[in-house]
């Protein structure tokens, strides 16, 4: 029985990550044609709806598995906010396709080199996604997007996180949050699991099943002082993702997750 939950959990992984490949694929093939056709306003509009769309097919599908578990649901109560920036930590591969899967109005700043992928270039080309580089041109994109009355997704530790709790916080969002009099608002996405977190193989399974919930954290107002809300925003993910508290949900962590390893099961003689 244990080798056939091993290998139920790698097919529900692997071809969870197939399943995800086929969707952004066909997206792709319409994004190309439809960007240059479209008014860049309804190219935006449907290309960051389809996004959404395509995210949530994806995690409803590993949901149904019953191996992986996603509570989302705070994150509706966003929907029909004002512009804000959305700042969540940072734990995995899967934080931007969870936030992503349940706003339909988000631009998304992502490594400029996804831009030319060819599973998500063109649809976020589409959606009129930023990339993270150059520093000065991404800030400036980000504060026209977010000023148009958009919804910005930036993760205030530039990278996965790898250093518990929280890796030190780049400052281009308190940056743009200053120049864009936008409110930030931060997201806690707890987990009991380091699957796809920094340094994870991709083909790595991890103990299942899994879990993700994301909560709402404290909402920052625009700065004036750009170091002094960096210092404080950097204070208070430290104090809020603390073991028992976010980062790990209480009475969930693993002892095989503190230091994870490939689940082996199905490779036993």
């Amino acid at each position: 029985m244990r080798r056939l939950i091993g290998l139920y959990d790698y097919l529900v992984l692997y071809l969870g990550l197939v399943w995800l490949g086929l969707l952004c694929l066909g997206w792709t093939l319409f994004a190309v044609l439809l960007y240059p056709l479209l008014p860049l306003q309804r190219g935006r509009a449907l290309g960051r709806w389809m996004i959404m769309a395509v995210f949530r097919v994806y995690l409803a599908s590993l949901s149904v598995s019953r191996r992986c578990h996603f509570d989302l649901s705070a994150l509706d109560a966003l929907r029909d906010e004002g512009p804000l920036i959305i700042a969540p930590n940072h734990p995995s591969l899967l934080d931007a396709v969870m936030v992503i899967s349940r706003l339909p109005n988000v631009a998304c700043v992502m490594k400029s080199s996804l831009m030319d992928n060819v599973f998500l270039g063109a649809g976020s080309r589409l959606a009129r996604y930023i990339g993270s580089e150059p520093l000065r041109q991404m800030v400036q994109s980000a504060v026209k997007d977010i000023q148009g009355g958009s919804h910005l997704l930036l993760f205030p530790e530039g990278t996965r996180t790898t250093h518990d709790p929280v890796n030190p916080l780049r400052g281009s969002i308190g940056l743009i949050a200053h120049l864009a009099q936008i409110p930030v608002q931060t997201v806690l996405i707890e987990t009991d699991t380091r699957y796809l977190g920094k340094g994870w193989p991709l083909f790595c399974k991890p103990v299942m099943p899994i879990r993700y919930r994301l909560r709402l954290g404290r909402r920052f107002e625009p700065p004036s002082n750009t170091q002094r809300f960096m210092v404080e925003l950097q204070d208070y993910f430290a104090n809020e993702l603390v073991h028992g508290s976010a980062f790990y949900a209480p009475g969930t962590l693993r002892a095989s997750d503190a230091n994870p390893q490939p689940d082996l099961t199905t490779e036993s003689p």
